[in-house]
Parts: structure tokens; sequence; C-alpha cells
């Protein structure tokens, strides 16, 4: 047998047993996904920037990222609601490099998973006691959701995983904003029927119980550009994508339409600072078209401490703050965009 068996992980209450949430966590928590929830139900012109790290490798790092992300919230908050993004399992092509904090707690040593669940929880529980900020996460393994599910104000569901029957209806059952990006193929349709399925309730084996779903009527498009069959990204943030976006949320007549728009990923083809020109792109195209204004709720950015990436993973030669998989925007350049969004509102 090809598959080995090494322990029976703990359920996730109780995991939240041993970190619970304090009322004051659980006060700024239903404060921030009620103004979050207004965002995506039009209720609110505030615009969602997701921003942060491609992945949290880096407890310290993270939180001190995290911190500058605050002083910068306090002067934004007008306008913009920041969810730090804070990826705790990553998504990997081809299966290998680092997959993510869950797995791998210290990313110069061996996998443990139990470490990385207890990890996770403790991450996003102390960005919270310590900015204020509550969190976007990505879900690829949606039976791990519900270790976090009382912490988390936004959940992106990946290219590779949005076509998962079992993502869909997991997204189903949650209470909160979750984008739904389209496939590396571009398919728009994939992603269309992808919400279409998340809007819808289900009954279905979660956990090994049988569950029944409300619906979530908060799953939304995110654009994240795509990659044709010689391996060359195209792009799907321009104006004309916006408008065939529009067009395919009217033909699908599914609840709350709201995109949020990735600006790395396809869109960039991996170029970190083109995010600066997309983001720019994004909001000129949302100010030209009042009819783009209401759809288009958000950005997504991938920033962290130190600009671009690194191979090197702990030890010597590694730079703090600095990612170890996709490059990002180092902290200067992200302050700045950041009002530069704000003034372009």
């Amino acid at each position: 047998m090809s598959m080995h068996f090494e322990k029976k992980l703990p359920i996730p209450a109780e995991i939240k047993q041993l970190n619970p949430i304090s009322d004051r966590v659980r006060q700024i928590r239903d404060e921030r996904n009620e103004q979050l929830r207004d965002i995506f139900l039009g209720r609110s012109d505030r615009f969602a920037l997701i921003i942060g790290p491609c992945s949290a490798d880096n407890e310290d790092a993270v939180l001190e990222y995290l911190g500058r992300l605050a002083r910068v919230q306090d002067e934004v908050a007008d306008r913009i609601m920041i969810i730090p993004r804070i990826y705790t399992n990553k998504p990997r092509t081809t299966g290998k490099g680092y997959k993510g904090l869950l797995h791998q707690p210290d990313p110069g040593k061996k996998p443990d998973l139990l470490a990385g669940i207890v990890a996770i929880r403790q991450l996003h529980l102390r960005a919270i006691e310590q900015t204020g900020l509550t969190a976007a996460d990505e879900m690829l393994y949606p039976e791990n959701y519900r270790y976090l599910d009382d912490l988390l104000a936004y959940v992106a569901v990946g290219a590779r995983s949005v076509e998962d029957q079992q993502h869909r209806m997991t997204v189903s059952g949650m209470d909160i904003p979750v984008g739904m990006k389209n496939p590396t193929s571009g398919d728009l349709s994939v992603m269309f029927n992808s919400i279409m399925a998340a809007q819808s309730r289900h009954s279905f084996i979660y956990r090994g119980w049988a569950v029944h779903t409300d619906g979530n009527d908060l799953a939304h498009v995110i654009l994240r550009g795509s990659v044709n069959k010689h391996g060359n990204c195209i792009p799907n943030y321009h104006y004309e994508d916006l408008l065939l976006t529009k067009r395919l949320y009217e033909e699908y007549h599914l609840k709350n339409p709201a995109v949020v728009v990735d600006c790395n990923h396809s869109n960039s083809g991996k170029q970190h600072m083109e995010q600066i020109r997309i983001a720019h792109e994004v909001m000129h195209s949302r100010s030209y078209n009042e009819d783009l204004k209401p759809l288009i709720r958000g950005l997504m950015i991938e920033s962290y401490l130190v600009p671009g990436s690194q191979d090197v993973v702990s030890g010597p030669g590694h730079c703090y703050g600095q990612s170890i998989t996709d490059p990002c925007l180092g902290w200067e350049d992200s302050e700045n965009l950041i009002y530069s969004i704000y003034h372009m509102i």
C-alpha cells in the first residue's frame, strides 16, 4: 500500500479549545466581518485591498509586516479596508517546493502537520491580537477550513482548486466573502459555474459528517490571468475583460456581483513590479466607467517587507522578510501603492 497513515490529527474543536479566541478578538472579528460583508453586498463604498506575502513563511516577519499595514489602515480607513494575506498553505504546480506553514512551521525542517495546524491558528490569532486586522487565507484543503473558521475575514479558492466539487460545496457553507479564481486555462465559465455552485445549497460528506449548507451569497470572481498552450501568460484585467466579466455576471444571474483583480500571477507574468501598473489601470477602468465602479470591489496584491524572492528558506544567506515563493513588492512600493489607490477611489 502506497499511503502510510502516521497519526490521527486533532479535530478542529480540540485545536480551538487549546488555542481559544478572547472576547476582544471575537469582537474585532465580528466588526470587521460585518464591514467586509457590507463592501461585497454594495452597502459600503469602501474598497477591499487584499495584500500581503505570497506565503506566510515566518511568523515574526509576517507580524512585523502586518504591524506596518495596521498603521497605514488607520490613515486610509475611510476609503479602504485592508485584508492582509496570511496564506498558510500553498498549492504547488508540480507538487515540489515549500507547501506553506501548515506543512512546515519551520521551512528549514521536515514537514510536521500537527505542529503546522497549531502554528497557523496561533499566527492568525496573534495577528488579530497585535494588529487588530483579520486576514485572508487560501483554502487549499477544504477539510482544514474549520481550524480557522472563527478567525478568517476572507477566503480565496485558487485556480487549481476552483473546479473541485468539494471546494465549491465547502464554500457554500461559509458566511464570509470567498473569491473564486478563474482556472489557469482562463475559461471564465468554469469560475462562474463554481460561483453558482458556491451560492447554492448542498448536502454532502464533510469531515466524516453528513452536512447541508445554506449557500454563500458572497462568493465572487477573482481574475488572475491564464496560461495558453504555449505557456504564455494571458492577462484578464484589461477594460474589455472587465466588461466581459460584467456581462457574464448578468447572464448567470448570480447574487451580489463583485470582482477582485489579482494583480500578480498570470496577470503580471509573476513580474512583481508590474502589480503597480496593473493596479493603476484597474482603478482607472473603474473610474472611467460608472457601471464598473460598483462591480470592482477590490484588488489582490502580493507584498512583503523586502522586494523580490529568494531560494534560501533558512540559515545563512536567508533574507528576513523576503518571499520564499513568488516574488512580492517590497514595503516602500507597497505603502506608496496603497496611498495611490486611496486617491484613485
